[in-house]
């Protein structure tokens, strides 16, 4: 009898980032494109909960959650361009982010899927990194043609970036988040690497 476990894994600290990771990666998704509730992982319990009601008509155009056992800390905070040896900028404190692009129609959350990232966004929000990667399903029969993120469609590649600059906005308020960066795939294994680092980190603390 093979072994398995009578208790659900927790989603951040029990699942695998992936067999082969960087290159594909295991993507807990706690967002689909249609819902109109933000749900966010309880830390705590591993169970996905209602963060906050979506007041606007933004749609974000992928899936989205996070790649289990890793974490957004200093060492993602130094990765990339937008870092030039300002102390200031920190990582957001959250496994990291990811988007995945499928044409397939996903009709629920709190699924794991394997992705391939092909490159990614690096927001900041009042001086913490908070970014965000940009994958594709694996397997899938029309975004699998797309190698790397200057192979999107420029229109989607706005939508991406309009959702993240104005989630948060409130009408005639400032805007809090801008992207700094929009990288590339070699960059976005870099920054999951910097962000496994930051997890080991954190279970040493």
């Amino acid at each position: 009898m093979s072994s398995f476990s009578i208790f659900k894994s927790h989603p951040w600290h029990g699942i695998s980032s992936g067999v082969n990771f960087p290159e594909v990666v295991n993507a807990f998704i706690e967002i689909i494109p249609s819902d109109t509730v933000k749900y966010e992982l309880d830390k705590n319990s591993g169970y996905c909960k209602i963060d906050r009601l979506q007041k606007y008509s933004n749609i974000l155009p992928a899936l989205y959650g996070f790649v289990p056992k890793t974490y957004c800390g200093i060492h993602v905070a130094m990765t990339g361009g937008e870092f030039t040896g300002s102390s200031k900028l920190l990582g957001d404190g959250d496994p990291l982010d990811i988007c995945v692009l499928t044409e397939r129609h996903i009709s629920r959350g709190d699924i794991i899927v394997e992705a391939i990232p092909i490159g990614g966004l690096r927001l900041v929000d009042n001086n913490e990194v908070d970014d965000k990667i940009i994958a594709i399903l694996k397997q899938d029969d029309f975004y699998g043609t797309f190698k790397d993120i200057r192979d999107l469609p420029v229109s989607l590649l706005d939508r991406l970036k309009h959702y993240f600059l104005t989630y948060k906005q409130l009408p005639d308020q400032p805007q809090v988040t801008r992207i700094s960066e929009v990288y590339d795939r070699i960059m976005a294994r870099r920054v999951l690497e910097s962000s496994v680092l930051d997890y080991r980190d954190l279970l040493q603390e």
